[in-house]
């Protein structure tokens, strides 16, 4: 058969993507909790048991498939990377007296209004679930900070004060 009728794209190979770089910092330890590890695994084994295997048969025919398998294969390299760096942080039997990774930190501002944070690892943060980066300026804010004291912070809308109120 004439190399006319058939499409370049079909016989391309698997795009390869660079790499993602990690969100934590050169010489920052990357700390996860054992919670976020553990979603982190199982996130990383739906997508060779589940979405892998769908999305290699769709690629053989269809190029965006192709490429939402490299993205995949993308972020399973740094899903896998990010756990074999990662150092799990396993949360005191009892609540911490201060702020500290892994705590679920209740916070008041001046205005009266509670606002809950949990500081975890940058790759397993998810603001949905009130989960913010130990790294985050607010996580930062609150780090070591004990009931009943108030840390200054800024929010883009301006600057307050957040008083701790529960540490769990």
């Amino acid at each position: 058969m004439s190399r006319a009728f058939i499409r370049e794209d079909d016989d391309a190979e698997l795009e390869v993507l660079p790499p993602l770089a990690s969100l934590v910092p050169p010489g920052v330890k990357n700390y996860l909790t054992a919670a976020g590890a553990e979603r982190l695994r199982t996130e990383v084994a739906r997508m060779h048991e589940v979405e892998r295997p769908r999305l290699v048969v769709a690629a053989l025919t269809d190029a965006e498939a192709k490429h939402a398998l490299a993205l995949l294969d993308q972020r399973v390299r740094y899903l896998q990377q990010s756990l074999a760096t990662a150092e799990v942080v396993v949360p005191a039997a009892t609540a911490p007296e201060q702020v500290t990774f892994g705590a679920t930190v209740t916070v008041r501002d001046r205005r009266g209004v509670e606002s809950v944070y949990r500081l975890v690892g940058v790759d397993e943060a998810d603001f949905a679930r009130h989960e913010v980066s130990w790294l985050a300026p607010v996580a930062r804010a609150l780090m070591h900070a004990r009931i009943g004291q108030r840390v200054p912070f800024k929010f883009p809308s301006g600057a307050t004060e957040l008083e701790i109120v529960k540490i769990a």
